[in-house]
């Protein structure tokens, strides 16, 4: 089973955080994934990597990516022939977990997985959901920043008001 990386599960990704620190040693970094709990297409998403990384190695991309952000690209498990091209979107988002799932770990530990999300809720027209559903490969470039910038200014002024005992 394929863990995928698109919408929120981009912040739990082994593969986003790699390609991030490909980044911290200043090479341009892409995570790629083939959006499919079980992918058959895989030759699908070697195809895109391929024109991606031609891309980079020549110039055009390069100059355009800033040197904080890897891309996050989500190609469709489907034949190549019928992806409708590239979308650059955002991070679309996922409905709430419900729970976690038991289970034991090879040296008989206990261990919980997050259950499955649901749909994504936030997966409208600009999002990787959204292109990835309409067959396209989604690029999403995403920074190391995860600063929310617009709770700065509010919790400053909470924090102004605290005293300390």
């Amino acid at each position: 089973m394929q863990v995928l990386i698109i919408g929120d599960a981009v912040l739990y990704s082994g593969t986003v955080a790699a390609a991030m620190e490909g980044r911290f040693l200043g090479l341009p970094a892409i995570a790629v994934s083939s959006v499919a709990r079980e992918p058959a297409h895989y030759e699908s998403a070697a195809r895109a990597v391929r024109l991606i990384l031609d891309h980079i190695m020549y110039g055009s991309l390069t100059a355009v990516l800033p040197t904080n952000t890897i891309l996050n690209v989500n190609v469709p498990d489907i034949p190549y022939h019928d992806i409708h091209g590239l979308e650059i979107t955002q991070l679309g988002h996922e409905h709430k977990v419900e729970g976690a799932v038991a289970g034991t770990d090879p040296w008989g530990r206990a261990i919980y997985w997050v259950a499955p999300v649901g749909p994504g809720y936030d997966a409208g027209p600009g999002t990787d959901f959204f292109a990835v559903h309409n067959n396209k490969i989604s690029i999403t470039p995403v920074q190391v920043d995860l600063t929310s910038q617009s709770s700065l200014e509010p919790l400053s002024a909470w924090a102004e008001s605290v005293k300390l005992e």
